[in-house]
């Protein structure tokens, strides 16, 4: 049999920590470093010894194991479902829910399903350099496999406090229970009850340009909103809008589970997808009819467009001021920001700069997790 090339075990551990993170597993430098601690004892040649490495020391609760099958099985490329081995028939247990699937070589003889194709070639290489590939320029196999990885990310609100409560061990005292503790000790001094604000993340508004300029980046685009909408481990309230020669309100399409199902809906209900842009009319209209029923008040608001504008970029200058002076904060992701050589000289772009807390880039999906940190609030710009 041939020799299997050698294994950078850093590499995997690494490249598969930080699609998880942006998956929003929760995958800090312990784990990854007791991630690698597993593979120094076993074979990181064999897939199913990397997937139940990582299963058991990069997931912290149940809601992660979803989002890890998922991102493991875009980052290997859909190999065989790994099965924990089998010592005897009295000690079978039944298959953990939610185990990667996908076509590839069957599994071995002894049920075992080690596969011994090396999975640092699809990981360390393969996908580690697809996070910092332009979305334009990808093939339809990169394509296929930045849809796995889109479909498992997630997307939160920045933390904000909220006028509601909960007990907590420190913070202020809570008198009503301080109160009743004091009644059930007949009136004799207890221990203080304390109390503290109840967090919340704040609205995430997501206005997507789907002219004409922004369409080599519109399906992976659409298909982070997607990812935004359905943060449900997060519980953000996500809003998303598309913008071009008419703004179109996609939340409710966006709410199918299956992405290629709610791409199909948005493209029914988007008929100007491919058209013109004019930012400034349609960001009116938004603020209009949505912006002042509290949907960008206090909302983090993210346009994603390259600010290509047709009509007057003294109506877009306007439009952005009065949505900064509404929203909590405003963030544009521009895909041609990462181009050599780019700057802001468009006319819609240099009129809309003023007015933007965070510029950032959105050609990649690189790009895109440094976007979901900004949205949450623990990034700057870029």
């Amino acid at each position: 049999m041939p020799t299997a090339p050698a294994i950078d075990a850093t590499a995997v551990a690494v490249g598969l920590s930080r699609a998880l993170r942006a998956a929003g597993v929760a995958t800090g430098p312990d784990r990854t470093q007791l991630f690698l601690g597993a593979l120094d004892l076993l074979d990181p040649a064999r897939r199913a010894d990397v997937y139940w490495a990582g299963r058991l020391t990069l997931c912290g609760s149940r809601d992660d194991l979803e989002r890890y099958d998922r991102v493991f099985a875009a980052c290997f490329d859909h190999g065989p479902r790994p099965h924990p081995p089998v010592r005897s028939a009295a000690l079978v247990k039944p298959r953990p829910r939610g185990v990667v699937t996908g076509s590839g070589p069957p599994c071995g003889p002894d049920g075992t399903g080690d596969d011994l194709t090396p999975p640092s070639a699809a990981l360390a290489s393969t996908a580690e350099v697809l996070r910092h590939r332009d979305m334009a320029g990808l093939t339809a196999a990169e394509r296929a496999q930045l849809r796995c990885l889109l479909a498992a990310f997630a997307l939160s609100g920045e933390p904000r406090r909220t006028a509601r409560t909960r007990p907590a061990r420190r913070g202020g005292t809570d008198p009503r229970r301080t109160v009743r503790e004091l009644l059930r000790h007949g009136g004799e001094p207890a221990r203080l009850r304390h109390r503290a604000p109840v967090t919340k993340p704040r609205r995430v508004v997501l206005l997507l340009d789907v002219s004409g300029s922004m369409d080599p980046y519109a399906d992976a685009l659409l298909r982070f909103a997607h990812a935004a909408a359905h943060g449900r481990a997060a519980r953000t309230p996500t809003e998303v809008f598309t913008i071009g020669t008419r703004l179109t309100r996609v939340t409710r399409e966006m709410a199918h589970r299956d992405p290629d199902t709610a791409l199909a809906a948005v493209a029914a209900a988007v008929p100007d997808r491919g058209g013109g842009t004019r930012l400034g009319e349609m960001l009116r209209a938004f603020l209009d009819r949505w912006g002042q029923r509290s949907c960008a008040r206090g909302a983090v608001v993210v346009v994603l467009s390259d600010g290509w504008e047709r009509a007057d970029p003294a109506l877009l200058a306007a439009q952005m001021g009065r949505l900064h002076r509404l929203a909590h904060r405003v963030v544009w992701a521009n895909p041609r920001k990462a181009q050599p050589g780019y700057a802001p000289l468009a006319a819609g772009m240099a009129a809309a700069l003023p007015h933007v807390d965070a510029f950032v880039e959105g050609h990649s999906l690189a790009a895109l997790e440094q976007l979901a940190a900004v949205v949450r609030g623990v990034a700057s710009d870029a």
